[in-house]
């Protein structure tokens, strides 16, 4: 995790200096401020940075620079139309605020969402993910924009535009409404795999599916098939769910194995059992008390255990927070911009966004070398993905809403496909700098943190695709608000 988190930071950081020039030196001061105020603060809390933390960690690195993209390229677009630098500056500053306002707005709602109903390590997850938020709204809009100011005042220019970024989408031009029969198909397709995933069934977590979960270190690496036969055999009738952390030396497994018994002497029962299953890889001295005690950083280094009961319970909890979430967001949405229209182009493209991750849990489960589980942590990468998709589908309907005040006479799909044109190189680069964040902890983050890594790399993408061939074009078809009350007249 902590290499994860180093390798993000130098990746984004020189990411900002190669396409936005000596203004990405701004990008960057913020982010090392609004790292430094995330790690004190969490310092002070008492916190105890745990895997999950450190992956909101990882995710902050991607999102603080956001603030900051969505500004510079609102920037770059005043420049391009030919404005001087202080007025382009000041109105990218201007103009910038409301979609940076919204997207932090709803994704900090989905956070608050995870915090009150998940447990422990999520909770982590969610407190570093608030924290963040709350710092790259203050180092994004004021420490960045302080900084520019004393560098206009020194009467030297920022450099907002490089030889890679001044050509990349200048000027597009591309039929994205044109094509919307065509993605409309693809959606329905999506519809008929997420009815399929459903009866192909899911792996659920112990905290879903009820079990006994155990972390155990052997003194060597070892092979996960071998362990997975040999305790297929050793508990009888029940298919035990095994995962690295780290190393192979080192263990999750979960079993059901005897979970609906409720004799105090079960548990005791399970774990001689799986000593048994698991003596033939341990070392030869390696007695059962030795290896339920962990002595010599050896054996079962920690356990915990999930009644079917609290399971049901968890599972309950998920789907209200996930059902809450939406509906909040839809709630937002129709309170900024004050069309039903709006919103329920925006839930479409959310629920197609969770869609496309389950039928991706669903079908690739038994052909990835990782588990897919349907767990806590997946359920933290579903809200997280509704925050951040929401992030692209705002930016997009922002400009939807200005462009249809310049425009009020024009089709409602020139206006849209103009506004998804205007703003396709802020969608592609807040979506690049998560996307390459979450990459890195996929890569190097270890097991605990790759399931939801996975499901985050899934929704980066899909919520990309979502906000510019799902959300804008639903609102041609469902047409205007003034188009109606014209007919109407």
């Amino acid at each position: 995790g902590s290499l994860a988190f180093i390798i993000s930071f130098v990746v984004i950081f020189l990411l900002m200096l190669v396409y936005y020039n000596s203004s990405g030196w701004i990008a960057n001061i913020a982010l090392i401020l609004n790292l430094l105020f995330t790690v004190g603060i969490l310092a002070g809390l008492g916190a105890t940075l745990t895997a999950p933390g450190i992956a909101g960690l990882v995710l902050t690195i991607g999102m603080a620079v956001d603030t900051n993209v969505i500004i510079f390229e609102r920037i770059k677009e005043e420049l391009s139309r030919g404005k001087g630098y202080i007025p382009a500056i000041n109105d990218g500053y201007k103009r910038s605020l409301p979609p940076v306002l919204d997207a932090h707005v709803t994704t900090l709602l989905t956070a608050f969402i995870l915090f009150y109903f998940g447990l422990g390590p999520v909770k982590g997850f969610a407190t570093t993910q608030i924290i963040g938020l709350f710092l790259s709204l203050f180092c994004g809009i004021l420490v960045s924009r302080w900084v520019t100011e004393w560098f206009t005042n020194k009467n030297k220019h920022l450099e907002y535009f490089t030889g890679i970024s001044k050509k990349i989408f200048r000027h597009a031009k591309y039929k994205f409404i044109e094509y919307r029969k065509i993605t409309y198909v693809i959606s329905a397709v999506v519809l008929a795999l997420g009815i399929a995933a459903y009866f192909n069934g899911f792996d659920q977590g112990v905290e879903f599916s009820g079990g006994r979960s155990y972390k155990v270190k052997f003194d060597k690496a070892v092979n996960v098939e071998e362990v997975r036969t040999t305790l297929q055999n050793t508990f009888e009738g029940d298919n035990p769910i095994i995962k690295t952390i780290g190393d192979n030396s080192t263990l999750d497994i979960t079993t059901a194995y005897l979970i609906n018994e409720t004799s105090p002497a079960t548990d005791s029962l399970v774990q001689t059992t799986l000593y048994t299953g698991l003596k033939p890889l341990l070392p030869a001295e390696m007695t059962y008390e030795r290896f339920a005690n962990g002595t010599g950083s050896m054996g079962v280094l920690g356990s915990k255990k999930v009644l079917p009961t609290i399971s049901d319970d968890l599972k309950a909890g998920a789907l209200k927070a996930t059902i809450f979430a939406i509906f909040i967001i839809f709630l937002y949405i129709f309170i900024r911009f004050r069309d039903w229209r709006y919103s329920l182009g925006t839930i479409i493209a959310l629920l197609h966004d969770v869609l496309v991750t389950l039928i991706v849990f669903s079908f690739a489960k038994n052909i990835v070398p990782f588990p897919l589980e349907i767990d806590q942590h997946f359920i933290a990468a579903i809200l997280t993905v509704i925050g951040f998709s929401m992030n692209d589908t705002i930016i997009v309907f922002d400009r939807i809403r200005e462009d249809t005040r310049l425009m009020p006479n024009a089709p409602k799909s020139e206006v849209i496909n103009r506004a998804i044109n205007e703003t396709l190189s802020r969608t592609v680069m807040t979506s690049l700098t998560v996307f390459l964040t979450i990459l890195i902890l996929f890569l190097v983050g270890g097991e605990v943190t790759k399931g939801f890594a996975f499901a985050m790399l899934i929704g980066v993408i899909t919520g990309t695709y979502s906000s510019i061939f799902v959300a804008a074009p639903v609102l041609v078809d469902l047409g205007s608000k003034k188009k109606k009350q014209q007919k109407q007249s």
